[in-house]
């Protein structure tokens, strides 16, 4: 029976969280990859710019990329794994672009742009809580000058 035990690195998050994880599944972060390399991680990396909740997001996805699934099965995985409310995409998406993992990045913008497809400028502010800052003249100049886009 084979004891080998895998290396695994420490995570500290800006609410005090801690969290030890396979190197393999954290290093598709390329910026704790790069921090592995130039031996900057010898205790816990800090990560002042995630909390503890995104990045057990984070980390179940990476867990999820870092196995052997086939490719299908992985694009069903994603597919469910995305459907979070607003705000924590929103958290995923900063982390995921803080700590360079681009897969995840890819899959959380597209989702935004899928939150968005076909839906009017008003709807799309009502869903992502955006604040409509022109006035009503500004707001027709630019309906005005891109008309294209409203068609």
């Amino acid at each position: 029976m084979s004891t080998e035990t895998k290396k695994k690195l420490v995570l500290h998050t800006s609410d005090n969280e801690t969290f030890e994880i396979e190197e393999a599944v954290v290093l598709q972060s390329q910026a704790i990859k790069h921090m592995v390399e130039d031996e900057c991680a010898d205790n816990a990396i800090p990560l002042p710019n995630v909390t503890s909740k995104t990045l057990s997001k984070v980390i179940e996805y990476c867990k999820k990329h870092a196995e052997d699934s086939g490719e299908e099965a992985l694009k069903a995985w994603d597919a469910d794994f995305i459907k979070f409310d607003t705000d924590t995409l929103y958290d995923v998406i900063m982390a995921a672009n803080y700590l360079n993992i681009k897969s995840l990045l890819d899959l959380t913008c597209q989702r935004v742009a899928d939150m968005c497809k076909g839906k009017t400028p008003e709807e799309i502010r009502r869903t992502f809580n955006i604040k409509n800052d022109f006035s009503p003249e500004e707001e027709e100049a630019v309906r005005r000058e891109n008309q294209w886009a409203f068609e």
